[in-house]
């Protein structure tokens, strides 16, 4: 494992693309989107300069930019879409998300953007390409490249119709999808990965759905993640549809879910706490021995550039609750929402309030 300094900086996932790659893969399997010569030579070059704008940052893990999320609704929906349209059993079209009846408010709206999707048979596993997509980024990078695996089975068990086949609910689909994920995040390890981050915010449905269902998400999660060797972290953020958070799903915050997922087996949770002006860092005092935590410092939810000691205040704020030696710090969520010259300013103050710390706690760089 690549060694760290104190306090190690990171992001979450995506990053905006260069405004000159207007390439979509449209559902396209990436190899088959690479034998147009010059699709695949924007998307390598997205990819590097995704990175170097990272490695100019100063970030000390860095992530692919996830060039392979098209421009779809909310900002960011291939993150649930790229996993569907690569996948056997699922429609190709969009449609309404299934519990929008049910929502009220903002929340109807955000769903709307989200949208569901039909299924019609058996799940199989299809041309995902996380070892391959993981590779094209770290071959870029002389620092070690974390892969973000979203979203995850129990998010996307919740956004299916089912229209045919042998799966009739969302517990039975999120186990078969688990199996999925699984077999991409062992090729990602098999490739050389040290850091595997999950995506899935399934992690409130139980807020919504009953406390019963969160002996599910954790059963999912850790089955989502046997047998990964690398760092394994999990990130449950507080929703972000072009940079709205989901009302009723995560009006409680961290308090209300984090305590039931204290054995889940994962190394590292990665939470958003910048939006809420870090209100809920004292949560961290109770988080389990085992465990670590990246503490979201910056805001994507706004064009808002932090300055490097409001950045340094938010970090303070977290390590009056937790020893530093536990805390990694990152970007809340995924930053492809945000202009890209916005988003690199962003970074760099993430790494300027990091290096105040540091020397603060004596460990300069």
């Amino acid at each position: 494992m690549t060694a760290l300094p104190l306090l190690p900086t990171t992001m979450v996932g995506s990053y905006p693309r260069p405004s000159w790659f207007t390439h979509q893969l449209a559902g396209r399997d990436v190899f088959e989107a690479f034998k147009h010569i010059h699709h695949k030579e924007a998307f390598e070059d997205a990819v590097r300069v995704v990175v170097d704008d990272q490695l100019r940052a100063g970030l000390d893990i860095l992530t692919d930019g996830q060039m392979w999320f098209d421009d779809y609704g909310m900002g960011i929906g291939s993150f649930l879409f790229y996993w569907f349209e690569r996948m056997g059993g699922f429609g190709k079209e969009k449609l309404p998300h299934p519990a929008k009846a049910q929502a009220s408010g903002r929340d109807r709206w955000a769903l709307d953007e989200v949208g569901g999707i039909a299924l019609h048979g058996e799940p199989s596993r299809g041309p995902i390409r996380m070892a391959e997509l993981y590779r094209l980024a770290q071959d870029a990078s002389p620092r070690p490249v974390k892969a973000c695996i979203g979203a995850g089975p129990v998010q996307l068990s919740t956004l299916v119709h089912f229209h045919g086949g042998p799966i009739t609910e969302r517990y039975t689909l999120a186990r078969r999808l688990a199996a999925i994920f699984r077999a991409e995040i062992h090729d990602v390890v098999a490739a050389g990965c040290e850091h595997v981050q999950l995506e899935d915010l399934g992690a409130w449905i139980p807020t919504l759905s009953g406390e019963k269902d969160y002996a599910w998400v954790r059963e999912v999660v850790d089955d989502t993640l046997q047998g990964c060797t690398a760092h394994r972290s999990w990130h449950f953020c507080l929703g972000n549809v072009w940079g709205n958070r989901m009302q009723g799903l995560t009006r409680q915050g961290y308090a209300e879910v984090l305590p039931h997922y204290r054995d889940v087996d994962v190394q590292q949770f990665v939470l958003d706490f910048a939006c809420r002006e870090m209100q809920d860092a004292a949560l961290l005092r109770a988080l389990p021995d085992d465990k670590t935590v990246a503490v979201g410092v910056i805001d994507v939810r706004t064009l808002e550039i932090e300055a490097p000691e409001q950045v340094a205040e938010r970090i303070r704020k977290v390590l009056a609750h937790i020893e530093a030696e536990r805390v990694t710090l990152t970007t809340d969520c995924g930053m492809k929402q945000l202009p890209r010259h916005c988003a690199s300013q962003k970074l760099i103050a993430l790494v300027q309030g990091a290096r105040i710390v540091r020397r603060e706690l004596g460990q300069g760089d």
